[in-house]
């Protein structure tokens, strides 16, 4: 894993080059190295994380064997083993062992795209073409590394981090409107956009050229074409035969992100994910596998006593940390420097806390990520099965009827008697009345209207930012009409907040502290065949359970009493925290003359909602967005070394 840097046109400088790469320390912190083409106008520049290959045979860039490319590269070919086999029978000769060395030969034999469809992993690389003097920029399909990029009339610039590009005096750094309010929304500023007008991140699974005029995209592997191939092709065989395919899968998966000349691990939170990745490495590893969890004193969300009994019955070295509220508590407020652009999910803090603790034994943790997108892990997926099937029942007038209906029946009877009659079930921290009042609401809507409304912060951006987009930014499940609602979320899931959130959180956190993540189910052959699993394989066609097949591989390796408990999440009581311990500090960055001096947020919208949150409405997803893009506006602005 590493930190890259180019520019190409009148912006190439080495010393220009050298300051926005040094950026980028953290995430190479074994070395650093730079390239340049003076009759190109071209500089590369690379921050190494040595984990194929420590000698200097590994360093970058490095050039093809036969002088027409060069490559800045991030991330890991996984299958590299297998291509260089397949290029050592057709003559080539190899200097060292890196995989770097490997993606230039097969780029030299077959090309850029041809090559780049073998690869199996997660790259993000700039690589330049001596003979047609071009440039291209390529993503991974999940888009799991990240890759920034800014133009300006003929001169261009590439970066893994968006504050390497905040160092070129030409950069247009003032803040992208429409970007801000699809922030507000959805916690995490979508692709292609980023926070600022001069800058963007290529697409997870795009390949972009630039001839010293004009940039040209192409995708190489979408989602979209993945939901489409998979359904087309869903699977024949019965629901054991389907476990078994997944089962040798994952292990395929595993003991590819497995190989590593340095130390390796894994996150446990003892939930199903982690817990069938640790499981399937330790099947495959002939030592002890060392594991990784973190839990707060203090909290509910203290997964620490579930991972340790899985970790047990493997028999891992176990690695645990419990912390209190005051470890935490002080990183709060810079959090935001960990990321780039604004970002509002509150497990950033804690993911950063593993992944710290984890680098003291560890350069490379696997990961779970990605469990739910790919079989059906969340709530939201199996209640949209429900309330597609009252809405067949019911139709839109009778379910417009019920609405009007439950709205007016008192809230005492709702949390009263007729949640008992329910069982309790579906009586939450805040009652039963509201839940149902929610759920006879989504019942007469759209699939599009209540995937927005489950995924927005604030409902109405336009209160805080006067302002008309100019471009809808963010998830469309219309996209994906033709499938059942369920799985118009899953596709949906996997084009936008897989990618702008949890991947970016995990990147950001794990290479703050120079730690590579790789995260096995989200290998694309993976992905692809999880769209040919028939939807009743993965979540029950009654029940509120979900990743049915996914827990029946685990079921293989661990006892299902070990894992078999309610959805927690990665969180802490940041509602809570923020009447308490962290009121101070947010009460000073939301003062109104500090809101008002961003010059683009109105402070009276979120004057309201910050006084109902303090008085014991939950408003945290609104504050916390408001919160995180002040402190990151603050730190940007004051950003003219490196952080």
């Amino acid at each position: 894993m590493c930190g890259i840097v180019g520019l190409v046109g009148a912006a190439a400088s080495t010393e220009l080059g050298a300051t926005m790469r040094d950026c980028l320390a953290h995430r190479g912190p074994d070395g650093s190295g730079e390239w340049s083409d003076s009759v190109g106008g071209v500089w590369f520049g690379h921050r190494r994380l040595a984990i194929l290959d420590l000698t200097s045979e590994g360093r970058q860039p490095m050039r093809s064997a036969s002088g027409r490319f060069v490559i800045t590269y991030n991330g890991e070919v996984f299958n590299h083993e297998a291509i260089r086999e397949e290029l050592a029978t057709r003559g080539v000769c190899f200097r060292g062992r890196s995989d770097t060395e490997v993606m230039l030969a097969a780029i030299d034999m077959w090309g850029l795209e041809a090559s780049v469809l073998r690869f199996e992993g997660m790259f993000a690389f700039g690589l330049w073409d001596r003979d047609e003097s071009r440039l291209w920029l390529v993503r991974d399909r999940l888009g799991i590394k990240p890759l920034y990029y800014a133009r300006s009339g003929e001169r261009f610039a590439f970066a893994s981090e968006l504050r390497a590009l905040k160092q070129l005096p030409w950069l247009d750094d003032e803040i992208n409107t429409d970007a801000l309010l699809a922030y507000l929304r959805h916690l995490y500023v979508p692709e292609p956009a980023t926070i600022i007008r001069g800058a963007g991140k290529l697409r997870p699974g795009t390949m972009l050229s630039w001839d010293g005029r004009s940039i040209s995209e192409r995708t190489y592997w979408s989602v979209s074409e993945a939901v489409r191939s998979g359904v087309e092709n869903r699977l024949t065989g019965d629901f054991d035969d389907a476990v078994d395919e997944l089962d040798r899968r994952l292990r395929q998966a595993v003991r590819l992100r497995m190989h590593a000349d340095v130390p390796l691990g894994a996150f446990l939170s003892g939930g199903v994910d982690s817990s069938t990745v640790v499981a399937l490495m330790q099947a495959q590893s002939a030592r002890p596998v060392q594991t990784f969890t973190i839990g707060f004193a203090e909290s509910s969300h203290n997964e620490a006593p579930y991972a340790r009994r899985v970790a047990e019955h493997l028999g891992t070295e176990h690695h645990e940390e419990i912390l209190s509220p005051a470890h935490v508590i002080d990183l709060v407020p810079t959090v935001a420097a960990f990321h780039d652009e604004p970002f509002a999910d509150g497990s950033s803090v804690p993911t950063y806390l593993l992944s710290r603790f984890a680098r003291r034994k560890v350069t490379v943790a696997l990961s779970g990520d990605g469990g739910d997108e790919l079989f059906g892990g969340y709530p939201r997926y199996y209640w949209a099965s429900r309330i597609q099937r009252w809405q067949k029942r019911l139709g839109r007038v009778g379910a417009l009827g019920l609405v009007r209906f439950v709205d007016g029946l008192p809230v005492a009877l709702l949390d009263g008697p007729v949640s008992r009659l329910a069982g309790q079930r579906f009586a939450g921290s805040d009652g039963f009345s509201p839940r149902v009042r929610r759920f006879f609401r989504y019942v007469a809507s759209s699939p599009d209207r209540v995937y927005e409304e489950l995924f927005s912060a604030w409902a109405d951006p336009g209160e805080l930012v006067s302002h008309v987009p100019r471009a809808t930014l963010g998830p469309d499940p219309s996209r994906f009409a033709s499938l059942p609602w369920a799985e118009q979320m899953m596709a949906v899931d996997q084009e936008h907040q897989l990618v702008g959130d949890f991947l970016t959180k995990v990147d950001r956190a794990s290479m703050a502290v120079s730690l590579e993540a790789r995260v096995p189910v989200l290998d694309h052959r993976l992905v692809e065949w999880s769209w040919r699993v028939p939807p009743d394989f993965k979540m029950l066609a009654r029940g509120d359970r979900g990743k049915r097949i996914l827990r029946a591989v685990l079921d293989r390796y661990v006892p299902r009493e070990l894992t078999d408990r309610p959805k927690m999440g990665f969180g802490m009581p940041m509602g809570r925290w923020l009447r308490r311990e962290l009121r101070s500090w947010a009460e000073e960055l939301l003062s109104p003359g500090r809101v008002r001096g961003t010059g683009i947020l109105e402070a009276d919208p979120i004057q309201r909602v910050w006084k109902e949150h303090l008085g014991g409405a939950d408003r945290l997803p609104q504050i916390w967005t408001v919160l995180m893009f002040l402190q990151w506006s603050e730190q940007w602005r004051a950003r003219t070394v490196p952080a």
